[in-house]
């Protein structure tokens, strides 16, 4: 459930303490997805809130910056774009990133929380399939 690394950190963590890869893959999907209804549902009044004070204005200002930077592919596709927003492995894409851009740009729940859990599964399998080669490499060793 940490920001950043989500569900690509959570694999190889979970596989170097000893669960197996469907494990480590299941618990980090799991513990990803978690937090996005949340993230959905309640940013938007989250941040009105936080807007009152300069300080977190400040803060919620480059979030939102944030989300429109990252979201302009997926405001071009939508659907698609959310999807290969969340499903791309790399630092500053993912769940919680695709649960700020659909909460933005006001994507209806019903639409991208299903967009957004493929796109948790296609990274996943993705991380799965380079933690896998990496664990069967080292047994090699």
């Amino acid at each position: 459930m940490a920001p950043l690394v989500e569900l690509r950190g959570g694999i190889p963590w979970g596989v170097s303490q000893g669960l197996p890869l469907w494990l480590a893959f299941v618990v980090s999907f799991l513990g990803n997805m978690l937090p996005v209804p949340f993230i959905m549902l309640f940013l938007r009044k989250f941040f009105t809130w936080l807007k009152k004070w300069d300080k977190t204005a400040a803060i919620v200002e480059k979030l939102e910056q944030k989300a429109h930077l990252k979201g302009k592919k997926v405001e071009k596709y939508r659907s698609l774009g959310l999807f290969v927003l969340v499903a791309i492995p790399l630092p500053g894409t993912g769940a919680w990133t695709g649960g700020l851009v659909a909460s933005v740009f006001d994507m209806r729940f019903k639409t991208a929380f299903p967009l957004i859990a493929l796109g948790v599964i296609a990274a996943g399998l993705i991380v799965l399939c380079i933690t896998g080669g990496a664990v069967s490499a080292s047994k090699l060793f």
